[in-house]
């Protein structure tokens, strides 16, 4: 099995709804993604996938959330912007775009700083 991972980044504010402490207060991160994709098989060029291709979805998916106020932003609407609810709905919205027959998106890892991070993936 391969498995590939780029890395992109944004900038987006969020408040913890219903959380008692610090995070309940308006906040802001430089958040980092890592996309990691699978294959049990090589193209025709030898490779996974196009790290530039891959980089290019991910970028495509989470450049609406630059610079945004996450809160206001469906489905963070009705939902805390969390680290682990960006990383479940960054895969989801990439999924679609990733997976064929050999390829699979296997997880994404949303990091809100340098020490703290939370991963969605699928059995």
């Amino acid at each position: 099995m391969y498995e590939l991972m780029v890395e992109t980044t944004f900038s987006a504010a969020h408040q913890i709804r219903g959380y008692t402490g610090r995070c309940e207060k308006l906040h802001g991160h430089n958040w980092k993604v890592n996309i990691h994709v699978v294959s049990d098989k090589l193209d025709e060029l030898e490779m996974v996938m196009d790290f530039h291709e891959i980089k290019k979805l991910a970028n495509e998916t989470v450049s609406p959330l630059d610079h945004s106020f996450l809160n206001e932003m469906f489905p963070f609407t009705e939902r805390n912007p969390s680290s682990e609810n960006m990383a479940k709905w960054i895969f989801d919205s990439l999924k679609k775009k990733v997976d064929t027959e050999h390829i699979r998106l296997s997880a994404v890892t949303v990091w809100e700083s340098e020490n703290a991070s939370a991963t969605y993936y699928e059995d």
